[in-house]
């Protein structure tokens, strides 16, 4: 076992070597531009880019034409809420989302409300749960998006997507579903699942960072989405600019990768998860699960310690990196809207952390934090009047 020891991958995950090796070719001999198919570079590299699209088709169980590369979920997330509310605005502007969303979602949604949309922010129980007689009821006439992420980053929570997309079909209202730690731990297939728009991120699943996907369905109903990045007509006209073609490759070596796995990785996440709880129940008084017991995201921990800081606990920790939330809100310095949302005191968001565990997470390093984070608690609860 190596120190330090990673249980942050619900931030970001480490490039599996796989997908590495299929990248490096396209940084170098390969290093065509896949729009210029004059020439065997360009050819060379239009083939790769086809090839990923396929791949990560076949994860999420669609044809290829319906994947449009981004640079990650945060701009699919704001390419399909203001596509959507550019390219529907004539039939209304009520927008539908939920209180515990990522911020990639909330601030395009305030960023429209500033221009005149009406925009609904459904509320949650205390595991992050919706009511859906609750968001049936918010619909109208004017509704034209709902877009509720498939499992929450913070707290695990997996919402019934489903249902929702059922509710939303039956109001003629586009879904939209943010899916960034959903893939490859909850069943997605979207040839069967009533999902117009769905978002994705590499660097979630094993791949790089900087490039991303969203699903746009095909057929009926079809779904109509103004261009947020325009200047050269790619992709369809959907999203110009010249391809990642490193990063699309290994976006798509990545979703290979899952498929091969048929589902086994999220088994491992599960049991490693139920040990871990297990072992800090038996060893820490005072402690709670923040978030669903059951139906929660695979690997995904966030617990709460009575009279501990969160922030002393993660200095004291210092060769496991964990964190106290969001890695996209790292930035400012505002406590976790997530754990607030679900009724959670100031002094509860300040006693809480997220523990999440990834593909390359062993038995042995899950005893070592479990043990190490007993001792440190302890530490801190003998010598702070927190």
């Amino acid at each position: 076992m190596k120190l330090p020891i990673y249980l942050d991958y619900q931030a970001t995950t480490p490039v599996d070597d796989r997908v590495l090796s299929e990248m490096l070719p396209y940084f170098s001999s390969k290093f065509g531009n896949a729009s210029s198919k004059q020439h065997s570079f360009g050819i060379d590299a239009d083939i790769a880019v086809r090839r990923a699209r396929t791949r990560i088709a076949e994860l999420l169980g669609v044809d290829g034409d319906t994947i449009v590369f981004t640079s990650g979920s945060t701009e699919s997330n704001n390419f399909a809420i203001k596509g959507i509310a550019e390219s529907y605005r004539q039939k209304g502007r009520h927008i539908i989302t939920c209180t515990t969303e990522h911020s990639s979602v909330l601030d395009p949604c305030k960023h429209l409300e500033l221009q005149g949309f009406n925009i609904s922010v459904l509320p949650v129980d205390k595991v992050g749960a919706i009511d859906l007689d609750e968001l049936k009821n918010l619909m109208t006439d004017d509704t034209i998006l709902v877009s509720l992420m498939s499992a929450n980053n913070e707290i695990g929570t997996i919402h019934p997507i489903e249902a929702i997309g059922n509710l939303c079909r039956s109001k003629n209202v586009v879904f939209h579903s943010d899916a960034t730690q959903a893939i490859g731990k909850v069943p997605l297939r979207l040839g069967s699942l009533p999902i117009d728009l769905l978002s994705l991120s590499a660097h979630k699943m094993y791949g790089p960072k900087g490039i991303g996907a969203l699903y746009v369905r095909s057929g009926a109903p079809h779904i109509r989405l103004v261009a947020q990045v325009d200047g050269g007509g790619h992709q369809r006209g959907l999203r110009s600019g010249t391809l990642n073609v490193p990063g699309i490759v290994g976006l798509g070596a990545a979703a290979s990768i899952l498929i091969d796995s048929g589902g086994t990785e999220s088994t491992k996440f599960h049991e490693l998860s139920h040990e871990f709880l297990a072992r800090i129940r038996t060893s820490i008084q005072g402690v709670t699960l923040n978030g669903p017991e059951k139906n929660r995201l695979a690997g995904n921990i966030n617990l709460r310690f009575d009279g501990v800081l969160s922030s002393l606990l993660l200095h004291e920790m210092k060769n496991v990196a964990m964190s106290t939330g969001s890695a996209c809100s790292a930035e400012t310095s505002k406590s976790s809207h997530v754990l607030r949302a679900i009724g959670l005191s100031d002094q509860d968001v300040a006693s809480s952390i997220r523990i999440s565990i990834g593909r390359f997470t062993t038995k042995e390093e899950i005893q070592y934090v479990c043990n190490e984070l007993a001792n440190a608690v302890n530490r801190i609860r003998d010598f702070s009047t927190f």
